[in-house]
């Protein structure tokens, strides 16, 4: 990238950056892709619901104090998805006023990659800067929204970035300009030029939409979702590489920020799957329920409801026969019970 636009500015750590566990202890183990066929079959669907469900009711695995303060519960979309303070992502102070360094969202590690992405709630209005000031604070180049702003003619995030090509809108310090768009059948690229009014530095981030989340329950097929996935990472490699010597940081890049509603659900469908492919592709091995259980003490309630557990286990099923790592697998009986849709 050209220097004048202001990527020299990027820092390749936050001050205020938590400490979370090893991102390496977290993929020993786990089943070659016959022994997780043969768990598939085993489990069938309703094994497969059991399974989530007995990580479901462990409950939580740290506390929320800081979402809970009275003058941040304005700040959270739904009043019963906090964010753990332990690895909440932390603003810098406006004006030392103490509660200003607070925003719903998460570090998440990756596959061996301490903070690889930011799990949050889809912006409020009133959340709007707070959310570009994590954005910039954090380096980003990438964000992944998972739903579309109205579902089931219910709010789901707000219009946190200008929707036509050529426009802008200011969010505090910052002017956000929609530079294009392009539009796909399940998914829309936005390029993003933002600029810090205070130091009149500015960056390009990508904005990727996956639009094809059914209003009800999960996708049908895990394609679009695979090859939404694949483009993430594309731009993610391309922003990264762009950065040249200017970025010293983790070879896959800054955090990746990733949101649906409540940051829960689609999002932890979401990084589950690339984790979980990214494991797959260097190690030939598979473990969702520990990639489940880890994102979830880092994310509190990170898939949200069985069917999206189940949708991960037959995404990799999917990705596995696209890849050409198994021949086709016969799968009868396995859709037997009722499957629970997502609130």
């Amino acid at each position: 990238m050209e220097s004048e636009r202001g990527i020299e500015s990027y820092n390749n750590s936050n001050s205020s950056e938590p400490i979370l566990e090893d991102p390496e202890e977290d993929f020993e183990g786990g089943m070659s892709v016959e022994e997780f066929i043969q768990h598939l079959k085993d489990m069938g669907k309703k094994g497969l619901q059991d399974e989530y469900n007995a990580i479901k009711f462990r409950g939580a695995d740290g506390t929320f104090e800081v979402s809970r303060l009275r003058a941040n519960q304005s700040k959270n979309r739904y009043t019963d998805v906090p964010c753990y303070d332990r690895t909440r992502v932390k603003l810098s102070l406006i004006d030392d006023d103490p509660n200003s360094d607070y925003i719903n969202g998460n570090y998440v590690n990756g596959y061996k990659q301490r903070n690889a992405f930011i799990s949050t709630q889809g912006p409020l209005p009133k959340t709007f800067n707070d959310f570009w000031r994590c954005v910039w604070e954090n380096n980003c180049c990438v964000i992944v929204m998972t739903t579309k702003t109205m579902e089931r003619r219910c709010t789901k995030c707000g219009q946190y970035w200008p929707l036509n090509e050529e426009t802008s809108c200011d969010f505090g310090q910052f002017n956000v300009h929609n530079n294009g768009v392009e539009e796909h059948k399940d998914w829309i690229i936005t390029s993003l030029v933002v600029n810090d009014t205070k130091t009149g530095i500015t960056r390009e981030i990508s904005h990727l939409q996956f639009t094809s989340w059914p209003d009800y329950g999960v996708p049908l097929s895990a394609i679009a979702m695979l090859d939404f996935r694949d483009k993430v990472r594309e731009y993610q490699s391309n922003a990264t590489k762009s950065m040249g010597s200017l970025w010293n940081g983790h070879i896959l890049g800054p955090p990746i920020v990733v949101h649906c509603s409540a940051g829960i659900g689609r999002t932890g469908t979401f990084i589950t799957l690339d984790i979980s492919i990214q494991r797959l592709e260097t190690t030939g091995r598979i473990d969702i329920k520990r990639t489940v259980e880890k994102i979830r003490r880092e994310r509190a309630y990170s898939i949200q409801v069985p069917d999206q557990y189940v949708f991960c286990y037959l995404a990799l099923l999917e990705y596995a026969l696209c890849k050409q790592l198994l021949r086709d697998v016969d799968l009868s009986g396995f859709n037997e019970s009722e499957s629970e849709l997502e609130e």
